[in-house]
């Protein structure tokens, strides 16, 4: 889900002290000592055929449509039987 530039702008106003860290952990010595590097996957240029139809309906949610088509066909891709 997008969120609206007009939302983006009254988040961005916002001063420090008008955001509610109550929540939200502090990262002590315990958090750090067992931290690890995550290396995010890296995707793979491919040349796909898709209807034309499917890519201007993500075309048309705007910037980042490729991130979001990968972001549906991974979860698709975790719904399927594992080889054995």
């Amino acid at each position: 889900m997008r969120m609206s530039d007009k939302r983006l702008k009254e988040l961005a106003a916002r001063s420090d002290s008008q955001i509610d860290y109550s929540e939200i952990p502090e990262l002590d010595e315990s958090f750090w000592k067992n931290a690890r590097l995550a290396s995010p996957d890296r995707t793979q240029p491919v040349t796909l055929r898709v209807k034309r139809s499917v890519l201007e309906a993500y075309k048309a949610q705007g910037k980042g449509y490729q991130t979001v088509m990968n972001a549906v066909l991974e979860s698709y891709a975790r719904t399927l039987p594992k080889p054995d």
